[in-house]
């Protein structure tokens, strides 16, 4: 639909930013679910900064099923942000490159570092720090890339929220030579605030209704609007009634920009 997802699976995706951590290179990825995707296709702008990145992965049954339909690659299975970061860490681990986390609330980051040092003890964790929930003030780029750089730090988590996130990651590339991973709610999972929905409810496409379920107030426009446009759009791409434009990938920092 314009939106440039990869036919990737977790051991490809994982062993990118593992090498981009290696080699000190800049690398951004994100894990896009529907909504994800829909946000580009509602904002060419936003559409093109996706295009930019080095990794964007399927995240649930629905896009996995949409590159399956229109493309025929017969990928077997989606990249979920919460699985991805855990994989991730786990290998960062392994490899001892420490992880910088970004974004969420104190509570949640607090949470978050102490569920991960029980559940990945070797990871080492080089900095946390939560999100501003405002738009940056001039030079505040640079400034949070000085601390990430002063951390020692490797790889770095966001986790601000769809679209916001993928935002902060695509203006942040060009100040950090290390991978950057918008991985959504997986700070939430994490940390202990929020349960996954059941593999089988995932394995069907219904992670959503769950979600919905849980935050009706907050959530009921993004299912119940986007998910229906969504299906509209890939119906017409697929029986050739529309053809999607797919903008050229811009490297153009984001403004203004969230942190």
């Amino acid at each position: 639909m314009g939106v440039l997802v990869d036919v990737i699976d977790y051991d490809t995706a994982v062993a990118r930013v593992i090498a981009a951590a290696q080699q000190q290179r800049p690398f951004i990825l994100t894990a896009l679910a529907v909504h994800g995707v829909m946000t580009g296709v509602s904002d060419r702008r936003h559409n093109a900064r996706l295009n930019a990145f080095d990794v964007v992965a399927p995240d649930g049954q629905p896009v996995r099923w949409a590159l399956n339909l229109l493309h025929q690659v017969g990928l077997r299975d989606w990249v979920s942000g919460p699985e991805l970061t855990l994989r991730v860490l786990r290998r960062a681990a392994d490899e001892q490159l420490p992880v910088y986390l970004y974004g969420s609330t104190h509570r949640t980051v607090d949470r978050l570092v102490a569920a991960l040092t029980w559940t990945v003890p070797a990871l080492r964790i080089a900095g946390a720090e939560p999100s501003r929930f405002r738009d940056a003030e001039p030079g505040e780029y640079a400034r949070i890339a000085e601390r990430i750089n002063a951390s020692g730090a490797r790889v770095v988590l966001v986790g601000l929220g769809c679209p916001r996130q993928e935002s902060f990651v695509h203006a942040m590339r060009p100040l950090l030579a290390m991978p950057l991973l918008a991985v959504g709610a997986a700070f939430d999972y994490h940390s202990g605030r929020l349960r996954p929905a059941p593999r089988w409810m995932q394995r069907n496409g219904l992670a959503w209704l769950m979600r919905l379920l849980r935050e009706p107030r907050r959530l009921w426009r993004r299912y119940l609007i986007l998910g229906p446009r969504y299906l509209v759009r890939l119906s017409a791409q697929k029986v050739g009634v529309w053809e999607p434009y797919v903008p050229a990938p811009s490297h153009r920092p984001v403004e203004p920009a969230p942190v």
